[in-house]
């Protein structure tokens, strides 16, 4: 049933596993009429959804869109100004590398009523559930989240490279895997210790999570020989040693070596 005045739930699914859905985000998705959802949106969330809601889906699978960014604005206003309720299911947290902040800027230019509902980034829970903390007190004491889904010449002008490869905390890059090789090229290149440990950690915080274990230097060759695919978190740094004693507490399969 619409309201008189539509509304747009910006909520985060979490990194996969259902259970880490916040109680709020069902709350919302159980009141919305329509819900437009992401490619990284576990279909056991979409569960929560009214049964008689709209089910809308956009992609933003790596490297296949169904709905460019613009048409996903245009559609979530649409619907709002129709007077419908909408939920914009987003994987992760849509204010971490989800481009939550666009969709939130576009619904304040229509003067459309919204709610950001965080969810858990992946950028922390994957490492997790990996055994990765990405914060250590005796290993590192911050982490940085940096894109790797953008075009090589786009990363190269927006990143400081130097800067990271300095840094002595953790890096976690999201959506990067297609970009290995240029993002362990310049981090070396900047003076990143090539023996540095870096985890690959594929479908993290599903049942078919797995882990690869590596460096700097080797990071790419091993993903080629593992076939890592998308979506993959990486983790730079020395925290990566802890997963070979803390990973074992998910069952999921692990290649720790």
């Amino acid at each position: 049933m619409k309201t008189k005045q539509g509304r747009v739930y910006l909520i985060g699914a979490g990194p996969g596993d259902p259970g880490l859905f916040t109680l709020k985000g069902v709350e919302a998705l159980g009141v919305s009429d329509i819900v437009v959802y992401d490619y990284l949106v576990n279909d056991e969330i979409l569960k929560h959804a009214n049964p008689q809601a709209e089910k809308i889906y956009v992609g933003k699978k790596a490297n296949h869109h169904v709905m460019r960014q613009e048409e996903i604005n245009a559609l979530i206003v649409k619907r709002a100004k129709d007077g419908a309720v909408v939920a914009r299911l987003k994987g992760g947290d849509p204010f971490v590398l989800g481009r939550g902040g666009e969709e939130a800027e576009e619904l304040c230019a229509h003067g459309i009523p919204f709610e950001i509902i965080p969810g858990i980034t992946s950028a922390i829970a994957v490492p997790a559930y990996a055994g990765i903390p990405v914060t250590h007190r005796n290993i590192s004491s911050s982490v940085t989240i940096v894109t790797g889904h953008r075009s090589s010449n786009e990363l190269n002008d927006t990143i400081n490279w130097e800067g990271l490869a300095k840094n002595r905390g953790t890096l976690v890059f999201l959506m990067g895997v297609t970009n290995l090789p240029m993002i362990t090229g310049q981090l070396i290149s900047n003076g990143k210790d090539p023996k540095t440990p870096v985890a690959l950690i594929s479908w993290g915080c599903y049942k078919k999570q797995r882990t690869v274990i590596t460096s700097l230097a080797e990071a790419v060759s091993t993903a080629a020989e593992s076939a890592v695919e998308p979506p993959t978190v990486i983790v730079v740094g020395d925290v990566v040693k802890l997963s070979k004693k803390l990973g074992a507490w998910f069952v999921g399969p692990q290649n720790v070596g």
